[in-house]
C-alpha cells in the first residue's frame, strides 16, 4: 500500500513539475533565430511558430540591435507611455526567451495594478523617483518609492504597479524572462471585460449607476 503511495506521489509530482517546464518559453536549440522575411512579416508572436529561421550566414549585427527606445511613446489619459519590445518588432529577441518595455510616467502619473501571467519582470529607473511594488497571495504589500539607478523585481503572475512622486518625468525600463510575458491590468479586465453587472454589484458593494461609470471609464476603447 505505501509503494503504491508513493508511486501515485511521483507521479503527481513529476506531472507538475513537467506543466511548470511546460508554461515556460522553450530552450532554443540554435544559437539565435531570425525570422525569414521572406516567407511573409511577423504579424504576431503566435506567428512566429510557424516562421522557419533565416540561415545564420545571413545574419548581419543590425538584426541584433533596436533603436527604438530613444525617445518616449505617445501617452495616454493617464500620464502613461510604454514601448513594448518583443519578437514582433525586434526579431532578433526570437527564441531567446526574454522581451522588454519602456515607460514613461508624467509627473503624478500611475502605472495602474496589472500583471504578467507569463513572466518576472524587472523593472530598472532610469530617472526619476518612482512608487512601485506588488502584491503577493496572500495579500502582503511590498512597496516604496525607488529612485534613478536602483532595481525592483516583480514575480511571476503577481499584481504590481508604479506611480511617479517626484517633481519630473520618470523613465523605467522593464525586462521579461519570456518574450509574450503577457499582460492584464486589473481595472480592465473587471469593469472593461464585460463581466455580469450584478455579479460586480455583490462583488464590490457598489450600485448599478456606480458600477456603469466604472465600466465607462475603464472602456478599453477610452483608455487610449
Amino acid at each position: 500500500m505505501y509503494l503504491r503511495l508513493f508511486v501515485i506521489l511521483v507521479i503527481v509530482s513529476l506531472h507538475g513539475h513537467i506543466s511548470i517546464i511546460m508554461a515556460s518559453d522553450p530552450d532554443p536549440i540554435q544559437d539565435f533565430c531570425i525570422p525569414n522575411p521572406k516567407f511573409g512579416s511577423i504579424k504576431t508572436l503566435a506567428h512566429l511558430s510557424i516562421l522557419p529561421c533565416k540561415n545564420s550566414s545571413e545574419a548581419t549585427t543590425d538584426d541584433f540591435i533596436f533603436s527604438g527606445l530613444k525617445s518616449s511613446g505617445n501617452f495616454t489619459k493617464t500620464g502613461l507611455a510604454t514601448i513594448p519590445v518583443n519578437p514582433t518588432v525586434f526579431p532578433g529577441l526570437n527564441t531567446l526567451g526574454m522581451s522588454f518595455v519602456r515607460a514613461d510616467l508624467k509627473v503624478g502619473a500611475i502605472n495602474p495594478p496589472h500583471f504578467h501571467p507569463r513572466a518576472t519582470e524587472i523593472t530598472y529607473v532610469v530617472e526619476g523617483s518612482v512608487y512601485s511594488g506588488f502584491v503577493d497571495s496572500s495579500n502582503r504589500v511590498f512597496a516604496r518609492v525607488i529612485e534613478q539607478g536602483e532595481v525592483m523585481v516583480f514575480p511571476r503572475g503577481l499584481m504590481h504597479f508604479q506611480m511617479n512622486v517626484g517633481k519630473k518625468p520618470a523613465t523605467v525600463l522593464g525586462s521579461f524572462n519570456s518574450q509574450n510575458p503577457g499582460s492584464q491590468k486589473i481595472p480592465s479586465a473587471i469593469f472593461g471585460s464585460g463581466i455580469n453587472v450584478e455579479l460586480l454589484e455583490k462583488a464590490f458593494g457598489m450600485s448599478s449607476k456606480q458600477i456603469g461609470t466604472m465600466k465607462r471609464r475603464f472602456n478599453p476603447k477610452t483608455l487610449k
